[in-house]
């Protein structure tokens, strides 16, 4: 395919916008409910092959962080958590490509279900959200008092103030075919940890 065509393509899909759709009417009811929402949480989130811990602190984090051999290893390490260190600047990068060896990302998740161990999560402060997917280590840092029960309640709480994007993630990424052979980090982060802190 031509450039030329390849432009023309995308132009035609730029001009060609679809009215606005809200988000899912949040019907209220007797839904599930957790004793512990925060067990629940880690129970999925291990679940779907990831790994989680409550800590008392961001200090904690970092600290648990730098113990880790990969990172230690790690070469770009993206942190958009105050009080854990990175060493790319993502203001400095104009093209995502550019973020194609990226080792870690750390960010702060939004909201945390217990239901099933999603995380709501935006690009609200994110230049390039390739950035949630294109890395090898996913590190999500959630507040306690974000965590719910139910993906009714997520909903009642995300707010969406103009074009953006926003979506739930769970677990590393992985794959599975025929066979039932499953592969983790086919296409996307091949280990998500979760820490959950005051």
């Amino acid at each position: 395919m031509s450039e030329q065509s390849k432009q023309k393509i995308l132009s035609r899909i730029r001009n060609h916008s679809l009215p606005p759709v809200g988000l899912p009417e949040v019907i209220h009811g007797n839904w599930i409910r957790y004793d512990d929402p925060i067990a629940q949480l880690g129970k999925m989130i291990e679940f779907v092959g990831g790994s989680f811990e409550c800590l008392p602190s961001i200090d904690s984090v970092h600290d648990r962080l730098k113990s880790f051999p990969q990172m230690q290893e790690a070469k770009r390490v993206l942190s958009l958590v105050d009080g854990i260190e990175g060493n790319v600047d993502l203001d400095s990068i104009p093209d995502p490509h550019d973020l194609e060896d990226l080792d870690f990302m750390i960010f702060e998740g939004d909201i945390g279900v217990a239901e099933n161990g999603a995380v709501w999560i935006t690009d609200a402060k994110i230049k390039h959200r390739v950035v949630l997917f294109i890395n090898q280590h996913l590190i999500i840092v959630l507040r306690r008092h974000r965590i719910v029960h139910n993906m009714h309640e997520a909903y009642a709480q995300i707010r969406v103030h103009g074009p953006g994007f926003g979506c739930f993630v769970s677990g590393p990424s992985k794959t599975a075919d025929i066979e039932q052979s499953l592969v983790i980090g086919a296409h996307g982060c091949r280990s998500l940890q979760m820490y959950v802190i005051p």
